[in-house]
């Protein structure tokens, strides 16, 4: 691939390192990223010896958002159609949905994503980072939605979940409205990210590590831990129980309950779980 690396990390090979490879663009998102990275996303779903995932990005800073030079975008495409009216609104709209689903394999994913934000974090970082399950930065990152300043709203899940990552509405709206910048203490104090290191590389460090931690769990009670809470996100109180009623009526059966017990009892013992 040629705007993103995958590799394995951890002892065991558990953890999944998904970084942004365009450090020389700033990481800018092409169609070609959108597409890789969704395809990165479904992969790892399928894998069942991956257990969480790491996602950073090389270079100076994390992602600068859209790549605006890419002729491929929708935008682009549109200035170059001869198509009618109605058909350009058509296409856009199927291109915005594939552009949209790359950041929802995200959430789609059985795994706890981790991702560690560094330098500028602009637009589709902020859409991607609102869809990950923990969020780590480095003290010299800052986040911004940029998209008011380019004269659109943001399109890709912000607007949809970044109410949801512990930021209060008025924040969440202020930062919307005005594409200010919003730095690192700010975004740790707010609640948006839950880690602050000194560098980049330690906040990767420490992504790594409490990956590490998470691989370690039941592979079934992690997976059903992320379904379940990303279901009651969207569901009521009541609703969001007798899901979890029907989904541990079948997930209660697996083993790894037995092989916890085992391992409590036997003090200082580590349960060695099977892959998904």
């Amino acid at each position: 691939m040629e705007t993103i690396a995958v590799s394995r990390v951890g002892d065991e090979g558990h953890i999944a390192h998904v970084e942004l490879s365009r450090p020389k663009q700033g990481n800018a998102m092409s169609q070609k990223f959108f597409r890789e990275f969704r395809k990165t996303f479904q992969g790892i779903a399928r894998d069942s010896t991956v257990r969480a995932v790491v996602i950073s990005a090389q270079g100076k800073y994390f992602s600068v958002g859209l790549d605006l030079k890419d002729q491929e975008s929708p935008m682009g495409k549109q200035a170059q159609s001869e198509k009618d009216l109605a058909r350009k609104i058509y296409e856009m709209n199927t291109d915005l949905l594939g552009l949209q689903d790359a950041f929802t394999a995200i959430e789609r994913c059985p795994q706890p994503v981790i991702i560690c934000l560094h330098g500028a974090c602009i637009g589709g970082a902020i859409d991607m980072a609102c869809a990950a399950d923990i969020r780590y930065c480095s003290r010299d990152a800052w986040m911004c939605i940029k998209e008011v300043d380019i004269g659109l709203a943001a399109d890709l899940g912000t607007l949809q979940r970044l109410h949801h990552t512990g930021i209060n509405s008025s924040l969440a709206r202020e930062l919307c409205y005005t594409a200010r910048k919003m730095d690192s203490q700010e975004a740790l104090s707010c609640g948006f990210v839950s880690k602050c290191l000194p560098s980049r590389e330690e906040a990767i460090k420490a992504a790594v590590a409490t990956a590490t931690s998470i691989a370690s769990k039941s592979p079934i009670a992690v997976a059903s831990t992320k379904v379940n809470l990303n279901y009651s996100r969207d569901h009521t109180v009541e609703e969001s129980l007798r899901y979890m009623s029907t989904w541990n009526s079948g997930m209660l059966q697996s083993e790894d309950i037995m092989k916890a017990a085992m391992a409590s009892i036997q003090k200082g013992a580590q349960p060695k779980f099977s892959n998904l």
